[in-house]
C-alpha cells in the first residue's frame, strides 16, 4: 500500500490515519478503499455535514424540493450558490470521468462493507458560510459573489498535474483562492474553525484505530489541532445578528419617503418628479433583471410594479414575487427536478431549466432593485436640493 497523501498519528492507545484527497480525483477514493480494506478502522470520519451526507445519499433529492417554499423561506439565492458550486465540482469530474465526492462516497460504503463506525466529522456548511459572510464585510460581500460565479462558470478545462495540485485544497477553497488571498479574515472560518472541529470530531470517533477521508488542504492544520482540545458547541455558534443592518434598512425608506413628502408639500411638481424616478429606477432594473433571466412578460411585469415598493419595506423583496409569478405561469415539471443535477453543468443549462430560471429571477430582480434604490434614491437627493 502506498503512503503518499496519507498522514499517521499516534495519541495515547489510538491511531488515526488522514488520507489527503481531492474531491475529484479517481486515485483518492481507489486509495480510500485500499486503505480502509487494509487498516480495518473501527471508525470512518468523512469530511461532510448531515446536509451534505443526505445530499449524496438521496438521488431524489430535487424530485422532491419545493419551488415555492425555497422562494418562501428565503433560501432562493443560497440554493442557487449551492448549485452552482455543484457546477464547478461536476466540470472538474466529467472531465477525468468520474463522480464528484467518489471519494466521500467510497470512505461511506467501505465503512459499512468492513462493519466501521460512520462519523460525519464536518461542520454544517451553512453556519461556515454565515461565519464567512459576517467576517468579510460588504466589499467582501460583493467580491465574493463575483468571485465565485466567475470561478463556476468558467469554461477553463484543467490538466491532470493540475488536478493534483487540488490536492492541496477542497471545492470551496479552489473556487475562493484568489479571494482569499486578498481577505484573510476568510481563511479563519473556512479553514481553521473546520480543522479545528473536524480534528475533535475524528478524535472523539470511537475505537483505537480510525480513518478520516479528508481533503488535503485540512491534514496540516488537524495534525496540528488533534493534539488540542477543542470547544465544538463554541464552533458551532452563529455569528451574533448586527442590529445595524435593519436599522440602515429601515432608515433609508424613511429617509426617501420624508424627502419626497417635504418637496410634495414645498414643489408638487418636483415631488411628482422624484416618484416617477423612484419608480422608474427600482422598477426598470428590477424588470431589467428578471428580463436577463428570461422571465416569463408577467413576471417582469411583477418585478417592474412591486420593486418601487418592496424598497421601501427591508420585509420585502421584489424578486420573491417575482419568482413566485414565474413558478406559477411556468410551473416546473417532474422532468425539470429530474434533470436539474444535469442541467446545472452549464450555462445554458442554468437559464433552460424552469427550477433554475426562478431562482435567477429571485436573485437578478432583487438585484436589480438593489441596484435601483441606491441609483433612484441618489435622484431623489438631486431634486430636492435643487428645489429647496
Amino acid at each position: 500500500m502506498t503512503e503518499d497523501n496519507i498522514t499517521r498519528i499516534h495519541i495515547g492507545d489510538k491511531e488515526y490515519i488522514l488520507i489527503g484527497t481531492a474531491h475529484v480525483s479517481k486515485h483518492s477514493a481507489e486509495q480510500v478503499k485500499e486503505v480502509i480494506e487494509i487498516e480495518k478502522p473501527d471508525a470512518v470520519c468523512v469530511e461532510l455535514d448531515e446536509q451534505r451526507y443526505q445530499s449524496l445519499k438521496d438521488e431524489n433529492k430535487w424530485k422532491n424540493m419545493d419551488i415555492f417554499k425555497v422562494i418562501k423561506e428565503k433560501k432562493a439565492s443560497l440554493l442557487l450558490m449551492n448549485l452552482a458550486i455543484s457546477s464547478f465540482q461536476k466540470r472538474m469530474a466529467k472531465q477525468f470521468g468520474i463522480n464528484p465526492g467518489q471519494e466521500m462516497i467510497q470512505g461511506i460504503e467501505s465503512a459499512k462493507e468492513i462493519g466501521a463506525e460512520l462519523v460525519l466529522a464536518d461542520r454544517n456548511i451553512q453556519i461556515t458560510f454565515s461565519r464567512i459572510w459576517h467576517n468579510i464585510g460588504l466589499k467582501g460581500k460583493a467580491l465574493l459573489l463575483t468571485q465565485v460565479i466567475a470561478s463556476i462558470f468558467s469554461n477553463e478545462s484543467i490538466s491532470e498535474e493540475e488536478l493534483e495540485k487540488m490536492k492541496q485544497q477542497d471545492t470551496i477553497n479552489t473556487i475562493l483562492q484568489e479571494f482569499t488571498d486578498s481577505f484573510p479574515k476568510l481563511k479563519k472560518p473556512l479553514i481553521d474553525e473546520r480543522d479545528q472541529y473536524l480534528a475533535q470530531k475524528i478524535k472523539e470517533a470511537p475505537g483505537n484505530k480510525v480513518v478520516a477521508v479528508l481533503g488535503a488542504a485540512h491534514v496540516p492544520g488537524i495534525t496540528e489541532q488533534i493534539q488540542k482540545e477543542h470547544d465544538l458547541t463554541k464552533l458551532r455558534e452563529l455569528p451574533p445578528k448586527s442590529k445595524l443592518p435593519k436599522l440602515i434598512g429601515w432608515s433609508i425608506p424613511v429617509f426617501i419617503l420624508a424627502i419626497i413628502l417635504y418637496t410634495f408639500l414645498s414643489n408638487p411638481a418636483a415631488g411628482w418628479e422624484q416618484t416617477l424616478s423612484w419608480i422608474i429606477w427600482n422598477g426598470g432594473l428590477s424588470a431589467i433583471g428578471a428580463i436577463l433571466a428570461l422571465g416569463h412578460p408577467l413576471t417582469i411585469l411583477t418585478a417592474f410594479v412591486v420593486a418601487p415598493i418592496t424598497s421601501l419595506n427591508p420585509l420585502l423583496a421584489a424578486g420573491w414575487f417575482a419568482g413566485f409569478v414565474q413558478a406559477y405561469v411556468r410551473r416546473p415539471h417532474v422532468s425539470d427536478f429530474e434533470s436539474l443535477s444535469e442541467d446545472v453543468f452549464t450555462v445554458k443549462g442554468f437559464w433552460r431549466n424552469k427550477v433554475t430560471r426562478v431562482l435567477l429571477i429571485v436573485m437578478l430582480a432583487n438585484i436589480g432593485s438593489s441596484l435601483g434604490t441606491f441609483i433612484g434614491g441618489v435622484d431623489v437627493i438631486r431634486v430636492f436640493l435643487e428645489n429647496i
